[in-house]
């Protein structure tokens, strides 16, 4: 009796411990489900994940239905004795077709997507992201604007043994950028994804797909962000020493701002050139 008490005591805490552990969790139900995102192919890849997931539902349902059924219903103490068969053609032809037949049903939407996610035809605008260690680069083909996008100057600062900088006292820390990727909303955007030394990964969940970005070769994808906003992203790819130093900041704006943020960034260009024409007399 006293050890039937003392397993139920121990069920209890660790039932208490999980609940305790699943609290961050509870607290924010956004957390538990994959981001939606802003754009029409992040709709479609969330689109996708809630299909594969409720299809997922369906089997568990059915199966531990059937199995839990089965071990209530026909258990030794009702007196029921297990059927003796060793072959049965018709059941293997069953359990192999409706596999089939559900993973037919999952490969056709997932096709449809990943097919869109790579036709970059039709666009408006091309961006080049190129990775380095550690910190990305940007150009707007066509466009003659280019710049690198580091770690901000407070989040470095904090990051640092020794900087007596509290990384809680520094806003969105390792997630903010000297230099933010501006984009324009409802426009079909083509990247263009590589690397200068290692394998990079470049990803903005909101968009809803990750490339890699890998040296001597260039991935490509699109995107067309419905809203104005920020939006921010990582490095997913184990790249060296400051893998963890290196975000991504997407602004999105509207498109007569965009055009003049570009001009702008053009004019800087020229000044600066000049002045390092002036400077190299």
């Amino acid at each position: 009796m006293m050890m039937r008490i003392g397993k139920q005591c121990q069920k209890s805490v660790l039932a208490l411990a999980l609940l305790f552990m699943a609290g961050p969790a509870l607290a924010d139900l956004s957390l538990l489900n994959m981001t939606q995102g802003v754009t029409d192919m992040s709709n479609q890849v969330y689109g996708l994940h809630m299909t594969i997931f409720w299809i997922t539902v369906v089997i568990g349902v059915l199966v531990f239905g059937a199995m839990f059924y089965s071990i209530i219903r026909h258990r030794k103490s009702r007196g029921v004795k297990p059927a003796k068969f060793h072959h049965s053609t018709a059941v293997e032809i069953v359990w192999t077709i409706i596999p089939l037949a559900i993973l037919v049903g999952m490969a056709i939407p997932a096709t449809r997507v990943l097919i869109d996610i790579n036709d970059t035809t039709g666009s408006e605008m091309t961006v080049k992201v190129t990775g380095y260690q550690w910190f990305w680069g940007y150009e707007y083909i066509d466009e003659d604007v280019q710049f690198l996008s580091r770690l901000d100057v407070e989040s470095d600062r904090a990051r640092q043994l020794g900087s007596g900088v509290s990384p809680a006292s520094v806003p969105y820390y390792l997630e903010n950028v000297d230099n933010r990727l501006v984009l324009p909303v409802d426009t079909r955007i083509r990247f263009q994804i590589t690397a200068a030394d290692v394998i990079h990964s470049w990803w903005v969940p909101d968009f809803g797909w990750k490339r890699d970005a890998i040296p001597g070769f260039v991935n490509e994808t699109w995107t067309q962000i419905d809203e104005p906003g920020i939006y921010r992203g990582r490095c997913a790819e184990l790249c060296g020493r400051d893998h963890g130093f290196m975000p991504i900041v997407i602004e999105a704006v509207e498109k007569d701002e965009f055009e003049t943020w570009l001009m702008a960034q053009r004019e800087g260009s020229s000044a600066d050139e000049a002045s390092d024409a002036v400077a190299s007399r």
